[in-house]
């Protein structure tokens, strides 16, 4: 995987949709990544009608992204992911033999006939070991799918990362500064900050405007530090010249 490519998750199960669970996986992956310096790019929550999530893994299995996927590769009618990807690559679901051996080896003449559907897994794949009951997820390309069970897909998750990309660290911004534009309005300096994208397409900049009874401009700019710096400069010359305050930091008397 290349340093510019993006990181996406794809967090699976009607039951996120509908309320009746919450999600917990984009929270853990967000901090997991952020140990390596790594951040998420995408994150799409869908739930498990087939042809949406069809239409999703058409999206990311065309890229050259790094998926991490929660949820849907058990044996029930509702679990719809391994037959979509494979689907979506055009392969077929074959009884992958470590995947056999796995849940072979920890449920014995118990993983027939219904638990050894869970080692039908799209053609090519790659298994991925899980700790908690050896039943695996698997990994085609470099998208990983595992279970939506935390206990079982956090461990798989910090696996994949260590096994298949060790050396993936610090690929997120260097760094991030944050100016306060005080009682101004964005299109006053909208004109400054497509200059500023203009000089310095790398960086990634951020308008938040607050709608209080301090309203204010949060703007930020996220990548190299000596960018940031001169970009900086062009912003708050053109606050300054267009009659408004800004300050490094939000003050409750300001």
């Amino acid at each position: 995987m290349g340093i510019g490519m993006n990181i996406g998750a794809l967090i699976i199960g009607d039951e996120l949709l509908s309320g009746k669970r919450q999600d917990r996986h984009f929270n853990h992956l967000q901090s997991v990544l952020a140990k390596r310096g790594l951040e998420l790019s995408w994150t799409i929550i869908v739930g498990d009608d087939p042809i949406q999530l069809q239409r999703f893994l058409n999206f990311s299995l065309a890229s050259d992204d790094l998926v991490f996927s929660f949820g849907g590769i058990g044996a029930t009618p509702d679990d719809r992911t391994r037959q979509s990807v494979a689907n979506v690559a055009k392969v077929k679901l074959i009884r992958h033999p470590e995947a056999v051996s796995e849940i072979e080896q920890q449920y014995g003449e118990t993983a027939y006939p219904n638990r050894i559907l869970m080692a039908e897994i799209p053609e090519g794949s790659r298994i991925i070991p899980n700790s908690i009951n050896r039943v695996p997820g698997f990994s085609f390309n470099d998208h990983h799918f595992m279970p939506g069970f935390p206990e079982m897909s956090w461990p798989m998750l910090e696996w994949i990362l260590d096994t298949h990309y060790p050396d993936l660290k610090n690929t997120a911004p260097d760094d991030e500064q944050t100016i306060y534009v005080l009682n101004g309005r964005e299109s006053d300096i909208l004109e400054a900050m497509h200059d500023v994208l203009r000089r310095y397409p790398d960086l990634r900049l951020s308008s938040l405007p607050h709608l209080s009874d301090k309203p204010h401009i949060e703007l930020s700019l996220r990548g190299n530090t000596a960018q940031i710096i001169h970009a900086m400069i062009i912003l708050k010359t053109a606050i300054e010249h267009a009659g408004i305050r800004w300050s490094n930091q939000l003050i409750d008397n300001q």
